[in-house]
């Protein structure tokens, strides 16, 4: 059964707290206050990274997530604009959809207009912290809550 947008907000509070309580135990703490989570409900316009921060973030559709990423502090086109775009880089969000056989019986999905669907038709959750964890962090971070998202949405259509 596809869960909701309100367990997927409560999935991902749920998963920053866990990572928090994660990074203590690893003896290398994070303030909870240190994280910000932005979520951009469907339709939604993608944001740019602010400067000094890092990210990991995730589009979520029809009850699953379709796509995990992380954005280092120097990312901003692959956080802000890349995922948009088929073949604006590997792995993207639009070129992985664009190049699925089951998308095109999805109404209103046009391989050649990708990122319009996404816009229009997906949810974004943005999970920000200072960059200047980025050396602790960057290893585990995605890896952390790609696994939370996975456990949460069994029948998850990810594409890492």
């Amino acid at each position: 059964m596809p869960r909701s947008i309100a367990n997927w907000r409560d999935d991902i509070e749920r998963a920053v707290i866990d990572f928090v309580a994660v990074a203590e135990l690893a003896d290398d703490p994070i303030a909870i206050a240190d994280i910000s989570i932005e979520y951009l409900p469907a339709p939604h316009r993608p944001k740019s990274l602010l400067v000094g921060m890092m990210a990991v973030y995730g589009f979520w559709g029809d009850g699953s997530w379709l796509k995990i990423g992380k954005a280092g502090p120097r990312s901003n086109a692959r956080y802000g604009s890349q995922h948009y775009n088929a073949g604006s880089a590997k792995s993207t969000l639009a070129g992985s959809l664009a190049g699925d056989p089951h998308m095109l019986a999805v109404q209103g999905f046009d391989p050649l207009s990708a990122g319009d669907w996404i816009r229009q038709s997906t949810h974004r959750v943005n999970i920000l912290m200072p960059a200047s964890h980025v050396r602790n962090y960057s290893r585990y971070w995605k890896r952390f809550f790609t696994s939370v998202y996975i456990r949460a949405t069994s029948s998850s259509c990810l594409r890492a």
